[in-house]
């Protein structure tokens, strides 16, 4: 079966125990016959009122599909992600379960592939082309056919969104077109008396070295705000200066020599005081 083909089958949904189709649910599909004419009835007996049929569906109502089917013994473990088909059986139906069947559901969202068909066959000689041996059950060969599915879901119509609800999104706004690059203003000096020389000197050399990139990193929360001293630190504003540069011109720098000569001691008195000589004492 070509890939296209495969695309326009719809996937099975689930796969059931069934006595009969009285029993059977409405939106299932009960195998009563195999592929190679033989009666699908599981629990074969003379005079047996109730059967034992395989059914499926394929109403995606539930959202899930099936992506896998499988037989196991009743004596293994069912793998993680599995479940045993579910019964819709008659109260006194009774069936030996020495292997069971088991399927795996996923969200039809979540696969791509699934499992599009089931047939049965008496003669376990007998192929069917495109599908694939699960395995035996009470004399019977279970296939499956397996492959990309179709979802007959209309698709949403899309709603018209009004401005308001645009301006809503918790997407990153688009950045604005970028003006061409500006210089910014030199900040204007204040008097010398209340503003710091050296912070002056400072702006002026950040302000050289930052006009070649205007950008928006590049300005501070400082900038334009007039740094000063206090006027008790101040010294150009205090008639301290004038004393204090008469201070500084009155410091004469001294030599190492001076300092020995001006500071020198020979301890002459400490020396003479220790060579004295302490007079005895007669006993």
């Amino acid at each position: 079966m070509s890939l296209m083909e495969h695309a326009n089958v719809l996937p099975l949904t689930a796969v059931a125990w069934s006595s009969n189709f009285g029993s059977c649910p409405k939106n299932f599909t009960l195998i009563s016959i195999t592929e190679d004419g033989a009666a699908a009835n599981f629990t074969r007996g003379f005079a047996m009122k109730s059967g034992y049929y395989l059914c499926f569906s394929k109403d995606l109502k539930g959202g899930v599909v099936v992506s896998d089917i499988q037989i196991i013994s009743d004596k293994d473990s069912i793998p993680h992600g599995y479940s045993y088909i579910t019964e819709y059986l008659d109260p006194k139906t009774t069936v030996s379960k020495k292997k069971r069947v088991i399927v795996r559901t996923s969200p039809v969202a979540s696969v791509e592939t699934a499992v599009l068909d089931i047939k049965l066959t008496a003669k376990s000689k007998m192929l069917l082309q495109h599908y694939t041996y699960v395995g035996d059950i009470n004399g019977y060969v279970l296939w499956c056919r397996k492959g990309p599915f179709s979802t007959p879901f209309p698709k949403a119509k899309p709603r018209s969104v009004s401005l308001d609800l645009c301006g809503l999104s918790l997407d990153e706004p688009s950045a604005p077109p970028r003006l061409p690059l500006q210089h910014r203003n030199v900040p204007a000096t204040q008097p010398q008396s209340r503003l710091s020389h050296r912070r002056h000197t400072l702006q002026v050399r950040d302000f050289l070295e930052t006009s070649g990139d205007s950008s928006v990193q590049a300005i501070t929360a400082l900038d334009g705000v007039p740094f000063s001293l206090h006027p008790d630190f101040d010294l150009q504003a205090n008639d301290t200066a004038l004393q204090l540069n008469s201070q500084l011109g009155n410091i004469r720098i001294k030599t190492v020599k001076d300092i020995e000569n001006e500071y020198n001691y020979t301890f002459a008195v400490e020396e003479s005081a220790a060579k004295r000589i302490r007079p005895s004492v007669s006993t």
